[in-house]
């Protein structure tokens, strides 16, 4: 599967995502091909997190990705995982404003709200299960795992959202799957792998 054809539509720029950033550092329209192409992972990224939140965050993250192109650099990582890694970032700072406003609702004060996660999660049988599962993994693990499975990126592209190394992705990842794997029916387990 190409970028495009993951990404969604074809934009009509055969530039990559890595070329459209560096040019928008000096041309604004070379940036509308990175939104065309990436509005839908991100909101999809958002709705999964934060529902209510959803449009608004993706308005958020444009604005800052937009806002903080020049700092992006292509040898730190992927344009789409450094995408991503602004949208975690909005996400983070969503969850810390609600817990200042509204003291408790979140997960016992805590940026990552995996309580509410439970309410969307629709497995039936094995949903208790597999939250219970999730919510046993460390934050960064857990985070990463669903950057693979719900956001189709890559280890190396997940690592650079994180900040970790690939390396060191690539084992936290594996060390997750096996945890969910020893607990998991085979089935479910099949889009971890």
């Amino acid at each position: 599967m190409t970028p495009d054809e993951r990404d969604g539509p074809d934009t009509g720029d055969p530039a990559t995502d890595e070329v459209l950033l560096a040019r928008a550092r000096w041309d604004a329209a070379a940036f509308e091909p990175l939104v065309r192409r990436h509005s839908a992972a991100l909101h999809g990224y958002f709705a999964r997190r934060a529902p209510g939140a959803a449009d608004d965050l993706l308005a958020e993250a444009w604005l800052q990705a937009y806002t903080a192109r020049h700092g992006f650099d292509a040898d730190r990582g992927p344009a789409r995982a450094w995408l991503f890694g602004v949208a975690r970032n909005v996400l983070t700072t969503h969850w810390r404003r609600i817990e200042r406003q509204r003291p408790g609702l979140m997960s016992g004060g805590r940026d990552d709200p995996w309580e509410a996660v439970d309410e969307r999660l629709d497995a039936a049988a094995v949903a208790p299960r597999l939250l219970r599962l999730l919510r046993q993994l460390p934050p960064e693990e857990r985070e990463l795992l669903l950057l693979v499975a719900w956001e189709q990126l890559t280890p190396s592209e997940a690592a650079a959202v994180v900040g970790v190394p690939a390396g060191t992705a690539r084992s936290r990842l594996h060390r997750a799957r096996n945890r969910l794997r020893a607990d998991l029916p085979l089935k479910l387990t099949g889009g971890l792998a």
